[in-house]
């Protein structure tokens, strides 16, 4: 980060936390534009959505109802479901806040969370997987951050393998055989980071862009992952996804 700034850049693009927190650290000058899954007002970032302040402006997709809709989508998907395990990294920053998003999800629908923590650079997904079964977990959520990402094939493996329903929140995960997934729009979300930068290239001060929420959302199903842990997706739920791989 440091030789960015030294190259005295016009804009950062900021798509994670811990790089996000490294420019607000090494710059108060360069503007920064974030592409963020986690809230920036609790983690920090910015004094406020409205009137962000400092240099670092651009998306932030807030998750707790987000969290919230996951749930509920899994808990339609399977009716008797009463544990959920919550598959996450543990030393990643927003981990802690996105547990306890999804915790108050849950006490709304009677679900118990079971927290399945792992740490890279090798991660003991089998272990973790073990663990919910073992804890009685029915279905599976996966808190996406860059370095469970980079296992993604490997998770929905095991989701299969040990028939987990499971709810991701990214679409990559059911594009590599993961069941379902309900998030942001990843590319629309990067057009709209685009036209930050098109605002501050073309002398917009910062502080009359305000971080916004993006509008637009995805819900994913695979239908050839039900099938291998016969399961069936009720046409209800069928009927609202934007996208089905079959």
């Amino acid at each position: 980060m440091s030789e960015l700034v030294q190259l005295k850049v016009d804009v950062l693009v900021l798509i994670t936390l811990p790089s996000v927190r490294a420019a607000k650290k090494a710059t108060n000058t360069i503007p920064i534009v974030m592409v963020l899954a986690v809230d920036p007002v609790a983690t920090g970032i910015v004094d406020s959505l409205a009137r962000p302040g400092g240099n670092i402006t651009g998306l932030a997709t807030l998750q707790r109802e987000l969290s919230g809709k996951r749930l509920e989508l899994l808990k339609e998907v399977v009716p008797a479901m009463s544990r959920v395990g919550v598959l996450r990294d543990a030393d990643a920053p927003g981990s802690a806040i996105g547990f306890k998003e999804y915790e108050e999800a849950a006490r709304t629908l009677k679900v118990r969370l079971e927290s399945l923590e792992v740490r890279g650079p090798e991660p003991d997904l089998e272990g973790a997987f073990q663990a919910a079964i073992k804890g009685r977990a029915r279905a599976l959520i996966t808190i996406r951050n860059p370095m469970l990402r980079r296992y993604t094939k490997r998770i929905a493996e095991l989701a299969i393998k040990n028939r987990l329903p499971a709810i991701y929140e990214g679409s990559e995960s059911v594009e590599a055989g993961g069941l379902m997934s309900y998030g942001v729009h990843d590319g629309e979300n990067f057009k709209r980071a685009a036209y930050y930068v098109d605002r501050i290239l073309k002398g917009t001060k910062r502080a009359d862009l305000p971080v916004e929420q993006p509008m637009k959302f995805e819900f994913v199903i695979n239908l050839n992952t039900a099938k291998q842990i016969g399961l069936t997706i009720p046409p209800n739920v069928l009927a609202r996804a934007d996208k089905v791989i079959r």
